[in-house]
């Protein structure tokens, strides 16, 4: 999926053609990797444009792996609310797109009443390929 590019620094649209292109997570270092020979050098200018990322709902970051994936959901609304599953065999992780567990989620408080702003949630379990193996 190609985002568009309109509001898009050149390091951000580096990292995001990265992400865009891995075929799982990737972590920040591994991206830092990729692209000093396109001229970002510091791990900073890569937090940064990871950062920006999130926060226009580009990419997500998947708090178990301590790595970043891209949005493949073209209604997500809430850069911060995401539910993943991940297969504990082969580690796919997939973005949940679920209106039910959305509007459940938006409306859930605690029993002492609070609302949530924010939220990464992670489900493991087995996906098809490998629950049939």
């Amino acid at each position: 999926m190609v985002h568009k590019l309109e509001n898009l620094s050149k390091n951000q649209q580096i990292v995001l053609n990265i992400i865009e292109k891995a075929k799982g997570p990737v972590k920040a270092y591994s991206i830092l990797n990729d692209v000093q020979k396109k001229g970002i050098n510091a791990p900073l200018q890569v937090y940064r444009a990871l950062d920006k990322l999130i926060k226009i709902g580009k990419i997500h970051k998947v708090e178990s792996r301590n790595a970043f994936i891209a949005c493949k959901n073209t209604n997500c609304e809430v850069s911060n609310a995401t539910a993943f599953s991940i297969c504990q065999a082969c580690e796919k992780v997939t973005e949940i797109v679920n209106s039910k567990l959305s509007k459940y989620l938006k409306s859930f408080q605690d029993s002492t009443g609070m609302k949530y702003k924010k939220y990464n949630l992670e489900f493991f379990g087995l996906c098809q390929k490998c629950k049939s193996k």
